[in-house]
């Protein structure tokens, strides 16, 4: 494998997805693609990639390997508890409904965990929530809606039993939750961001762009929330200067817009 032939498999994966590999940390995608093409036979990115251009299934275990599609409901337990407890009340400020962005939302545990908490609290019937991801599969899944128990270590037992419908060794998302997420494929390196969001919650996948790619996207996001809105991010994902990007920390990993 050389360089060249990396930087070609770029271009041709741009012309083809419109997915920026450059814009991703090379050493880390480098490694977990070359990881993959080994594992199915191929030498090199050249090889890699004519094979995807004939086989649908082998260009969606790409994207899989691309995305980490790794996630569970309330990762991070306490942080959702701060936001349910301590910041969506100051979201709400006497509102009965807010507009919510999962970005990257992999295969659906995270937007079902807020829509749980909106639910809990009387919020889910007038609020939006909007879900994205790059890889059309994790959406498939996300809105089949079924999980193992994996997925459900962090979920509280009054919300397992509130929003789940155990059947064997899985577990469903009740349809009333279901229904509440708008899925949609999306882009985040180069498609258009929606705005007025009161909550966007990006978590676990910027540790994976290049630190130009991040600031880019810190800039979207802000100018994509509310003023006074709160963007939430991941646990090794923290802002350091948000006052750059016209945000100001209000809990860690938690931000609102100025």
């Amino acid at each position: 494998m050389t360089d060249k032939d990396y930087v070609a498999f770029i271009e041709k994966i741009k012309r083809k997805s419109g997915i920026d590999l450059s814009l991703y940390k090379e050493t880390q995608m480098k490694r977990r693609l070359k990881s993959l093409y080994e594992k199915k036979g191929f030498q090199s990115f050249h090889e890699f990639f004519l094979a995807m251009e004939k086989d649908k299934c082998l260009y969606n275990l790409f994207l899989d390997r691309m995305t980490i599609n790794v996630s569970e409901f309330f990762r991070n337990y306490q942080r959702w508890n701060i936001l349910e407890k301590k910041l969506l009340p100051r979201l709400l400020n006497g509102k009965k409904h807010i507009k919510v962005w999962s970005a990257a939302c992999s295969t659906g545990e995270e937007p079902y965990t807020i829509a749980m908490i909106l639910a809990q609290n009387s919020l889910l019937e007038a609020s939006y929530i909007l879900a994205t991801d790059i890889d059309e599969q994790a959406i498939k899944t996300a809105q089949i809606g079924i999980y193992s128990e994996r997925a459900l270590k962090e979920v509280p037992l009054e919300y397992k039993t509130n929003y789940f419908q155990q059947e064997g060794s899985f577990y469903h998302v009740k349809e009333d939750i279901k229904r509440s997420v708008t899925f949609r494929k999306h882009n985040l390196l180069s498609d258009r961001f929606e705005t007025d969001f009161d909550l966007i919650v990006c978590r676990n996948v910027l540790i994976y762009f290049t630190e130009s790619a991040k600031k880019e996207l810190y800039e979207k996001f802000s100018k994509s929330l509310r003023r006074n809105g709160i963007l939430f991010v991941g646990s090794t994902e923290q802002i350091f200067t948000p006052e750059k990007y016209g945000l100001k920390t209000i809990e860690t990993f938690f931000y609102t817009r100025l």
